[in-house]
């Protein structure tokens, strides 16, 4: 297995627990949270969506899936159009609203098949191309990939934990 396919094979992963985490949910249930503080599964994948799409459109050089396929108006959210959700509080968090799964998984599938188009034509020599100096040391790409993986993993986790829950009750 070549470093491409590693990557793939952990996005892949990441699309098939998202689709799980939503799939079949009430508009009611993916705005769910389980107090005030928490998060809803409507935000968990909207926002690890948002994470993957903007970083790997960083690395790649090309626009983000949330503004170049109109993502942005479709969700009428009331965030800026660069906004991820890094900071958000609980207000922000009640705003991502969805009346379907198929909004979310629409534009997950959407940022999923532009980051496999685009770790598919990786070789290892690339990871170690530096695509952040604002840090101390410096982000390589191979860094920031498994930084979006790493997110992503969690984020979708906690998005089925809260649908297994919610499932419970």
């Amino acid at each position: 297995m070549n470093v491409a396919e590693l990557l793939v094979d952990g996005f892949n992963r990441v699309q098939g627990t998202v689709h799980a985490a939503v799939e079949g949910l009430t508009a009611e249930q993916l705005r769910a949270r389980l107090d005030d503080e928490a998060n809803s599964i409507a935000w968990l994948v909207w926002h690890l969506t948002r994470v993957q799409d903007d970083h790997v459109a960083d690395v790649a050089g090309t626009e983000q899936a949330w503004t170049g396929e109109d993502w942005l108006s479709r969700f009428g959210l009331p965030f800026p159009a660069g906004d991820t959700g890094y900071g958000h509080r609980p207000a922000d968090v009640e705003a991502v609203r969805v009346a379907k799964p198929d909004l979310l998984t629409g534009y997950y599938d959407a940022v999923h098949e532009r980051t496999v188009r685009y770790v598919s034509g990786l070789a290892d020599a690339d990871l170690d191309r530096i695509v952040d100096e604002a840090w101390d040391p410096p982000v390589s790409l191979g860094v920031r990939l498994i930084s979006v993986l790493d997110d992503d993993i969690q984020h979708a986790g906690q998005a089925m934990y809260v649908r297994g829950l919610l499932e419970r009750r």
